[in-house]
């Protein structure tokens, strides 16, 4: 065999050893990991694992879920990044892990415009404007009304500066044209726990977090902050159609890979992780918790992570938000 000859069959060879591993019909081959860049308990934590348990059903291999909390997400957001981009190490993060801490923090060890290769959406998190159950408004209208009367005297609580629920918070008081007080705390447990009590008036809460307290009436929901009703509060109003037209916040649990990821293996993911979420039992069991299943593609979601940022960005800097 000449030079020419051997040359071509070594390529040859090469070439047939990438197909093999980044075929959608080889992988996975081995147990795969899906990191949660927060405790276990949330939102997001348990949209993944519910995704965990059908993905490995569907693959027939374990899907493990690692929790590592910290920073607001960037703890486990920057292990993802840093992992080999095989596909066996995946992200499933919230809207602020991927929207919002990049204009929240000055440094983030890793580039949020490069570091990640989304693979779709899991589903949205309605978020939900509840009060105490001993403050005597009934209605968004009452709410604005009474602030309006009362200038910087409603307090809201929130999972901490930078949070959704601060974001959700901001958002709603500029959109009323009231003025109300801040007091953010180390988690939304915490947060939630003090307007239970009765010493914050207010809180924006997903619906998956909050729907006990709801249904128990330790907590008082007024309306949803998405433009549709929420399918596990179908009875409760939105927030757009309460008052404030066009009003629309709420937090999304969703899927990416390290960058650098093959195609062909972000594909396959994408294809399956959108099946498994339009799996009737799927979907029922996503509503129940409180989440709307919302499967999107890859380039979908890319254009909802940016578009989320875009909006966000504008609230930190007009709202002069920072971080400790």
């Amino acid at each position: 065999m000449n030079l020419k000859n051997s040359l071509l069959l070594i390529c040859a060879i090469c070439s047939l050893s990438c197909f093999a591993q980044t075929s959608p019909t080889t992988f996975p081959d081995k147990p795969v990991t899906i990191v949660v860049p927060f405790p276990p308990g949330g939102g997001t934590d348990a949209g993944a694992r519910l995704i965990a348990q059908k993905l490995s059903v569907k693959w027939g291999q374990s899907v493990i879920i690692d929790n590592k909390g910290g920073a607001a997400g960037i703890v486990g957001s920057e292990f993802v990044s840093r992992a080999q981009p095989d596909g066996y190490t995946l992200l499933v993060g919230n809207i602020g892990s991927f929207s919002i801490n990049p204009s929240l923090y000055k440094k983030i060890p890793y580039d949020p415009n490069k570091a990640f290769a989304p693979i779709g959406m899991i589903a949205e998190l309605p978020f939900v404007l509840l009060v105490t159950p001993s403050f005597q408004v009934n209605s968004v209208k009452d709410l604005i009304e009474y602030a309006k009367k009362n200038p910087g005297k409603v307090t809201y609580a929130s999972s901490g500066n930078g949070s959704g629920p601060h974001m959700a918070g901001e958002m709603f008081a500029r959109a009323a044209g009231v003025s109300m007080l801040h007091v953010p705390y180390k988690g939304g447990g915490p947060a939630a726990a003090d307007v239970m009590a009765g010493h914050i008036d207010m809180y924006f809460s997903t619906v998956l977090e909050s729907i006990g307290a709801i249904k128990t009436g330790k907590l008082k929901a007024l309306a949803v902050g998405t433009l549709t009703r929420s399918p596990a509060l179908p009875d409760l109003p939105t927030i757009a159609e309460s008052g404030l037209p066009g009003f629309n916040v709420s937090s999304w649990v969703g899927m990416a890979a390290p960058a650098g990821t093959s195609p062909v293996i972000i594909n396959k993911i994408s294809t399956d992780l959108i099946a498994v979420i339009n799996e009737p039992e799927t979907r029922q069991t996503l509503i129940q918790q409180g989440a709307t299943p919302l499967p999107l593609t890859p380039a979908a979601f890319k254009a909802r992570i940016e578009s989320d940022r875009v909006r966000y960005e504008k609230v930190i800097k007009e709202g002069n938000i920072q971080v400790e």
